[in-house]
């Protein structure tokens, strides 16, 4: 969901919610993305921001994943984190962030598909998402019953962060997906870390999860962690979501 502030004309959106999951969507909508302002799903730095610097530390190696044209690698370094590597699989938007912070040469971008980090285990301190596994669970049907396509791609999201992390390393999640939809995804034994959660925002409240390695998940986790491979509930009728030519649709989508 973009945030509040300057206009700034609506992007292009894909003919159907899957097309969010497709790089070609994505290169052409960040043609001119050097030049255009930034846009910010599910809440700007300052709405997330009490929540979130208390948890880093400024020698922290921060990992940004799915980056976009989002500020939040800019807000982190003048917010007295510096060393941050941000990851997006468009080339396109890469190459207009490295043109857009080429007067901060700390920050660097990298065009990377998040299902395979190409990193060596135990890299960083800390690794952000905003919105990235939402927009690769677009697709889904119900968001009750997630598809087992889509339980993979975010198995593998979740297994290369945990990777990437090094012991007691810390993951953090901005998504619209309440725990209801979401806690199941993240609390899986294998991945080696604990989960809480938290909201933000005003208004419609936003869902800020941290899971850090090397700690344990609750008996109610990881009870909720075990319905992801529970045979499927009955199939509910469809939702059509994309009935708009805003993107606050992605709000809705719970997974």
């Amino acid at each position: 969901m973009a945030c509040p502030g300057a206009w700034a004309p609506l992007p292009e959106l894909p003919e159907k919610n899957y097309g969010y999951r497709e790089v070609q969507y994505w290169d052409q909508r960040y043609r001119g993305a050097a030049d255009s302002p930034p846009y910010e799903w599910f809440g700007d730095f300052s709405s997330f921001r009490d929540l979130l610097e208390p948890e880093l530390r400024p020698e922290d190696s921060i990992l940004v994943l799915g980056c976009g044209n989002s500020a939040l690698s800019y807000e982190l370094f003048l917010g007295g984190f510096p060393d941050v590597t941000s990851v997006d699989y468009s080339s396109v938007v890469v190459a207009a962030m490295r043109d857009r912070y080429a007067h901060v040469p700390k920050l660097r971008w990298e065009t990377m598909d998040v299902r395979a980090l190409g990193f060596p285990s135990g890299s960083f301190d800390v690794v952000l998402e905003k919105g990235t596994l939402d927009a690769l669970l677009t697709g889904e049907q119900d968001p009750w019953n997630v598809s087992s396509e889509g339980i993979h791609t975010v198995d593998q999201v979740l297994s290369e962060v945990s990777r990437v992390l090094v012991p007691g390393g810390q993951f953090i999640s901005m998504t619209s997906a309440a725990p209801h939809f979401r806690t199941r995804h993240y609390a899986q034994a294998r991945y080696g870390w604990s989960l809480r959660h938290a909201t933000y925002g005003n208004g419609f409240h936003f869902h800020f999860y941290l899971m850090q390695k090397g700690k344990e998940l609750s008996v109610a986790q990881l009870a909720l962690g075990a319905q992801i491979l529970s045979p499927p509930r009955p199939p509910t009728p469809p939702c059509f979501l994309q009935d708009s030519d805003h993107e606050d649709f992605l709000s809705a989508i719970q997974l």
